[in-house]
């Protein structure tokens, strides 16, 4: 019995445990990933892409093919064995095998090898890409639940003051210090705060309902975040972002993916002109069939007739198109206008690249000078409130300014903590575009 007991408190501890597991940003994208809709669907196409590879392959390959039938005829019919034609039913049953093969058809079926691999690696490409960007929009969500996180704790902090400066100024307005509008002063001060940190507990709750959803996390747990880690100030960084852009280009998976995209629609462009050229084949095959006359005489057995009946070919066929309805024409002229519309996009993607770079550097440059700035700035707030305390309690300053340097004090707490959330966000993507993984 008690070892039921330790067992069963263990498990408990075990299922405790396990519940108020804190999520780190890594954690949290590595789930989003795997559980992705957007990840299955591009699997699910990529699965696609093989096979259309697969079949292209196959087309260079020869084609075998095997066939049968069985006819009956009825009326006059010649007799093989007395070659005079009598009035009677026929059993007529053939067998065959042939085969062929493309010898040339303007390089066509080569030029679709060729696309289909490239559509096959556009496809690895586009997969990676979606799998960074989830990653990279769990971040962001990530990075603002700490970020209201820390607000909830601040508003809090905040409250926890006015609730104790309103008590003690309402014992000092028994005592004659102070008169009623203190009071009501600070009784506002503390509604005002009491408020502020109810939104703020309600903005959490949505940004978690956005990450639950972004992960795809199931509906019927909870999910509980890892506070935002203390940043230490890092120098601003000499980064160039013509250097960092030039090397991205040559792993980034959306940049690989239109490259991609372009030289399989070359491809495609050289399918469309091959159609326009004869198509030369070899072909062949072997024949044998079995006949017999439905009147009651005996016939010449099956395997006998198999062996004698069969007859063999082989030849060369000539397709050469003339006219087909423009059909061969407007497939060239699409493929060139897709080309133009592929080609257009890369540049579009290129020029999108570099200016997230650049912005990245930017950002991670001024962030940096920002943070180390706002840190200094809420040491100094800090001390100048607890000035301010001991001027009110003295009876120096009113309860409006002691409340003007409580939110002052606030404001700067939080936009500190906003810089740092947004300081790592931008040095994680930066550190993406150098080459690192988006997620361990």
């Amino acid at each position: 019995m008690k070892k039921l007991i330790v067992i069963v408190f263990w498990m408990s501890g075990l299922l405790m445990s396990a519940q108020e597991k804190a999520w780190t940003v890594d954690e949290c994208m590595r789930y989003a990933v795997e559980n992705s809709t957007l990840r299955i669907k591009q699997e699910a196409q990529n699965e696609i892409y093989k096979q259309n590879q697969l079949e292209a392959v196959g087309g260079l390959l020869p084609s075998l093919n095997a066939s049968t039938d069985g006819t009956m005829y009825y009326g006059r019919v010649l007799d093989k064995n007395t070659y005079k034609y009598v009035n009677t039913n026929t059993l007529y049953n053939d067998y065959g095998i042939n085969s062929s093969v493309a010898l040339f058809d303007g390089f066509a079926q080569f030029s679709r090898v060729k696309m289909e691999k490239l559509n096959r690696l556009k496809g690895l490409q586009q997969l990676q890409e979606n799998k960074d960007r989830v990653a990279y929009e769990t971040m962001e969500i990530f990075f603002n639940v700490q970020y209201y996180q820390g607000t909830v704790k601040l508003a809090a902090q905040q409250l926890d003051e006015s609730t104790a400066n309103l008590k003690r100024v309402k014992r000092m307005e028994e005592l004659g210090m102070k008169s009623i509008p203190d009071v009501a002063e600070l009784q506002a001060k503390e509604a005002e705060d009491r408020y502020l940190l109810t939104k703020q507990k309600n903005l959490l709750v949505q940004e978690h309902i956005r990450l639950k959803a972004k992960m795809n996390f199931p509906v019927n747990r909870d999910l509980k975040t890892a506070d935002s880690d203390t940043l230490l100030h890092i120098d601003t960084l000499e980064e160039n972002a013509f250097e960092i852009y030039q090397k991205a280009l040559t792993y980034l998976p959306k940049v690989l993916a239109s490259n991609k995209t372009v030289e399989s629609t070359k491809m495609e462009i050289n399918v469309a002109k091959g159609l326009f050229l004869p198509k030369l084949s070899l072909y062949g095959g072997i024949n044998t069939y079995f006949t017999k006359l439905m009147d009651g005489k005996t016939y010449t057995p099956f395997k006998e007739q198999l062996n004698t009946n069969q007859n063999y070919y082989v030849g060369l066929s000539l397709n050469t198109p003339i006219f087909n309805g423009f059909s061969r024409s407007t497939n060239l002229k699409r493929s060139k206008q897709q080309l133009i519309i592929v080609q257009n996009e890369r540049e579009e993607i290129l020029r999108e690249v570099y200016s997230d770079i650049e912005k990245t550097v930017a950002d991670v440059n001024g962030l940096s000078d920002e943070y180390a700035h706002a840190g200094k700035r809420t040491e100094s707030m800090k001390i100048a409130h607890q000035v301010n305390q001991r001027k009110y309690t003295e009876g120096l300053i009113s309860a409006l300014e002691l409340n003007t340097s409580s939110n002052r004090l606030l404001q700067v707490q939080i936009e500190e903590l906003y810089t740092n959330l947004k300081y790592q966000l931008k040095m994680k993507l930066l550190n993406y575009y150098k080459g690192a993984s988006m997620f361990n």
